[in-house]
């Protein structure tokens, strides 16, 4: 399974998608500005919970805020206990929380 970035003007998505090609899971993005987007909605597909993908969903929206000098806001329940847990997000954490 890959992780896939789908880009928009004003929203984006990160995906994982099974071997048939099905959205298996999906955390979405809104932008706030040019350098900082917020996360507001993560979904993962019954059958595939436990296995950490929404975490690997969020490493890579971590990894595309360093690599863009961007900041995060994590609306989604989900992605903001990720942000409360791991004190490693908070160089991309928007000071707002």
């Amino acid at each position: 399974m890959e992780i896939v970035q789908k880009k928009g003007a004003t929203d984006g998505a990160f995906l994982i998608k099974d071997d048939d090609g099905n959205v298996i899971a999906e955390m979405t993005y809104v932008w706030s500005g040019d350098n900082h987007f917020i996360i507001n909605h993560t979904m993962v597909n019954s059958q595939y919970r436990g296995h950490g993908l929404g975490k690997k969903m969020l490493e890579e929206a971590v990894e595309f805020a360093r690599e863009n000098n961007c900041t995060i806001s994590p609306l989604c329940s989900f992605t903001r206990v990720l942000f409360d847990r791991n004190r490693e997000y908070d160089d991309v954490r928007n000071s707002g929380k």
